[in-house]
């Protein structure tokens, strides 16, 4: 095919980048494979086989991949961008008593800004992963994405903040297809990641071991403090803030009479607030780094659905205030775990609106 554009497709050594690239192809792209070096030391990688999208075994995963669609790859380094952006935001928010999501952000700031310069820098009119989400320009001439196919991968929320110059640069094959369908459809083509098992923690904490992570990130021992209730009594003490989640129960350390969940972290006093199950619900939330996605701006009154966390199957809501760079949500019930360093993704249907960062889960008084 004459003047075909070219596509640089991330590649995490995966099924399913491997099958978007496959796609790509044979839709008649010129393809070129890339897949980005962002772990920090290559002799101490601890990802296994079949663990997540920065270890050394995707790099020759995804180079036999590429030999076998017959495509040109690279690896890129973004070791830097990730450390910045990534590393260094996850360890800040914890110890500041939030709970990051350091995959919005590494998709925003490396697998979208970083990949996006350098592949327009080489000639390249697109990048491309495989991520299960839909991209649309709509009527208005903005760009937003649409929820997968495939509703239990759909990755939308996770894709919230790119914006409109990465979305006007990006193909996602795979985002109309089911999972099933895609190991299928690699499988058929002979690649040998076509049952290979997805990851599902976060690629540079592979123990999962956030609070150990963040120690030996910052050679810093984490102080302990006082669990306390929301009343103010003392009930025990508490390992460190960054061990804790809004809405954890399990790992506590502590026994109750009965379940008890965290409903507040205080950095400030270096306290972990505790409390009975309705105590962690809330009908209310503010959101600030506020990115716009199918609309330029909210409005108050908006009606939508609010997902609050990656795994969320989101609940009806009404935007009750608007600034510059925050908006407020009032739930129409409850909801259980509102995080401030959490993601707030706003969805019309499919359709993502746009979205922004917990900031805060009560109303100032």
């Amino acid at each position: 095919m004459k003047n075909k554009k070219t596509v640089v497709v991330g590649m995490s050594g995966g099924v399913d980048s491997s099958a978007a690239a496959y796609l790509l192809k044979q839709q008649g792209y010129d393809v070129i494979g890339v897949t980005m070096q962002i772990w920090q030391q290559e002799d101490t990688c601890t990802i296994e086989h079949e663990g997540g999208c920065c270890g050394l075994s995707a790099v020759e995963d995804a180079r036999r991949v590429a030999n076998q669609i017959g495509i040109p790859y690279y690896v890129m380094n973004f070791r830097e961008e990730f450390q910045e952006n990534v590393i260094d935001y996850f360890v800040k928010e914890y110890r500041a008593g939030r709970t990051p999501n350091p995959c919005i952000a590494c998709n925003r700031y490396v697998k979208w800004e970083s990949l996006l310069q350098k592949s327009l820098a080489i000639g390249a009119d697109y990048i491309a992963t495989g991520h299960y989400a839909k991209i649309v320009q709509l009527e208005n001439g903005r760009y937003t994405l649409i929820r997968s196919d495939a509703k239990g991968k759909d990755q939308t929320y996770a894709l919230y903040n790119l914006t409109q110059n990465q979305l006007s640069h990006t193909l996602f094959p795979i985002g109309s297809y089911e999972k099933p369908q895609i190991r299928a459809i690699a499988e058929k083509a002979g690649l040998q990641v076509a049952h290979k098992p997805d990851s599902q923690e976060i690629c540079f904490v592979p123990d999962n071991d956030y609070a150990g992570f963040i120690e030996r990130e910052t050679n810093e021992v984490e102080k302990p403090g006082n669990f306390v209730s929301t009343s103010g009594e003392i009930l025990g003490t508490h390992k460190g803030i960054g061990h804790y989640t809004i809405g954890q129960r399990k790992g506590l350390g502590i026994a109750f009479g009965e379940p008890m969940f965290v409903v507040e972290i205080c950095p400030e006093t270096n306290e972990v607030v505790l409390g009975k199950n309705d105590e962690v619900f809330t009908d209310w939330l503010k959101a600030n780094q506020v990115n716009h996605m199918a609309v330029d701006h909210f409005e108050v009154g908006q009606k939508v659905t609010a997902r609050i966390r990656y795994n969320h199957g989101g609940a009806k809501a009404v935007i009750s205030e608007v600034t510059e760079d925050s908006f407020s949500l009032t739930f129409e019930e409850p909801v259980r775990a509102v995080t401030p360093g959490q993601a707030v993704v706003l969805y019309d249907g499919d359709y993502v609106l746009g979205g922004g960062t917990i900031c805060r889960k009560e109303k100032e008084d």
